[in-house]
């Protein structure tokens, strides 16, 4: 008999450090042996949090979307949230520092950034200013913004949305190793261009597969970053809604539609297609309630 047995679950949002009981959540699925990966905005990350909640993960990934509270605060749409997630990297830092000075082993945490246009070019400040403020800090991950929700509107695309060329220069091999000199010792470096989560009809049928996405009220996605659910894990089996995923992979629109995909404007063109396609009316009313993108303005 066939059965989901996963190595490793990831927590993300939204925010997961505001879900009621959550460290119980946390403590039931290690106690069965599975990894648990969090990540947060970092607002409400307090010591008391990483005590109860955030020591039992086997990382912590803080989310940091511009090097500099300009940048980061005008893509979240909510001013001092830059000054809140350098917060958070402190107290989990003082947190692992104080771990290993009792001989316990530190705490697993880094920043995830993710890369739009305004960003871009602050890489390197990640890397050479953000970082060495956290000497317990682990990694710094990066990855382009995808074409999902609010990211999807033509707006955004027009205006933030990294393009082909750029999304190749984050990903290359080169970028990484140009970032790694600049980070202090023992912080390793990662960035993807995310396009793996398009779910190109050639990955599919090569088993390059995302994880199964669980949204907070138990509803699964068939395909993590697009909207339309197959059912939910409160009332039906995991593998008979992971068997509907695949079946969802497969449909005719869905493969006909993401077939002619090859650029990232394209992409943002299909998900909302899939979105419209697959969402509930609940869901297209939400899509359609969207706030129109402003582009940001940077100084230099």
């Amino acid at each position: 008999m066939l059965a989901l047995e996963p190595f490793a679950i990831v927590l993300a949002g939204g925010e997961p450090l505001i879900v009621r009981d959550l460290g119980e959540v946390i403590t039931r699925i290690t106690g069965a042996g599975v990894q648990v990966h969090l990540y947060t905005s970092g607002w409400a990350v307090t010591p008391r949090i990483v005590e109860d909640v955030l020591r039992l993960c086997t990382s912590v990934s803080v989310s940091v979307d511009g090097a500099t509270a300009e940048v980061h605060d005008r893509i979240r749409g909510r001013a001092g949230s830059f000054d809140r997630a350098m917060k958070a990297l402190a107290v989990l830092d003082e947190a692992s520092r104080a771990a290993r000075s009792r001989g316990e082993a530190p705490l697993s945490f880094g920043l995830d950034a993710t890369i739009v246009r305004s960003s871009f070019d602050q890489l390197e400040d990640f890397c050479a200013t953000v970082a060495p403020r956290f000497p317990d800090l682990g990694f710094l991950s990066f990855g382009a913004a995808m074409p999902i929700g609010l990211a999807s509107r033509a707006g955004f695309v027009e205006h933030e949305l990294l393009d082909d060329a750029q999304a190749d220069r984050l990903a290359s091999a080169e970028t990484i190793r140009r970032l790694q000199s600049l980070v202090p010792s023992g912080v390793s470096v990662s960035a993807t261009d995310n396009r793996l989560l398009q779910y190109h009809p050639d990955r599919v049928a090569a088993g390059k597969l995302p994880a199964m996405q669980v949204e907070p009220d138990g509803r699964v996605r068939a395909m993590a970053i697009y909207e339309g659910t197959v059912g939910s894990l409160l009332s039906e089996p995991p593998l008979t809604l992971w068997e509907r995923s695949m079946v969802r992979l497969t449909d005719p629109f869905v493969v006909q539609t993401l077939s002619s995909v090859g650029t990232m404007r394209q992409w943002a063109e299909a998900t909302r297609r899939l979105d419209r396609h697959f969402g509930t009316d609940a869901d297209r009313d939400r899509i359609d309630r969207r706030p129109t993108y402003v582009p940001l303005i940077v100084s230099r």
